[in-house]
């Protein structure tokens, strides 16, 4: 899906009260931490990360991870409007939703395949490239030869959302036991509150 000509702001009074809302809406949906793990989208994503080599106990998918940060108690982050509208949609669908600086891609030529052991990757955050073991699922830009996302978790600082963002590219992150009409559910709630949150 891409989003064109958004406004990305640091933050925004209007969404901060609407993330508090949907926030208690999710805490009233989902009795407990001790449930979160084997709801049928989490399980899905947790049974993907053993698979390619991820812990999903010490790294957890996306959606897992906002759910979990709600029910604790806390209030999602505020990063950035663009980043905040998908995020709570994320947190709202459990589906991981990845998004990139449309600008910094070449959407047309995007190929997602087995990592090379030894290859390296530089993820949003990090401060030293971490070097893949060959079990990762990626996703490459062939034009410009580069990793742009470690598939399902991690996207790749080069090419991350800012405030100068003006078109997005955003991937629902699918894995096998997530259904189509769950991405589109995803789908359909991120362009909702980008188009609410960050439209001219």
């Amino acid at each position: 899906m891409v989003c064109s000509d958004v406004v990305v702001q640091k933050n925004a009074k209007d969404l901060e009260i609407f993330k508090k809302s949907k926030q208690s809406e999710i805490r009233k949906k989902i009795p407990s931490l001790e449930v979160v793990k084997d709801l049928p989208i989490i399980r899905a994503y947790r049974d993907f990360y053993w698979k390619v080599g991820i812990d999903p106990t010490k790294t957890r998918p996306a959606g897992e991870a906002l759910v979990r940060r709600i029910l604790s108690g806390k209030d999602l982050p505020t990063i950035n409007t663009l980043v905040d509208s998908y995020n709570l949609a994320s947190a709202e669908s459990m589906v991981s939703i990845a998004a990139f600086d449309d600008r910094k891609v070449d959407r047309g030529n995007l190929f997602m395949r087995i990592a090379v052991r030894g290859e390296t990757f530089v993820g949003i955050g990090m401060t030293n490239p971490m070097e893949l073991s060959g079990v990762e699922v990626v996703i490459e830009d062939i034009t410009q030869k580069k990793l742009i996302a470690v598939y399902p978790y991690r996207d790749a600082d080069e090419s991350k959302v800012s405030e100068e963002t003006e078109d997005v590219l955003f991937m629902m992150c699918g894995v096998p036991g997530i259904r189509e009409e769950d991405l589109d559910l995803a789908k359909d709630t991120a362009m909702n509150y980008v188009s609410k949150f960050c439209s001219k």
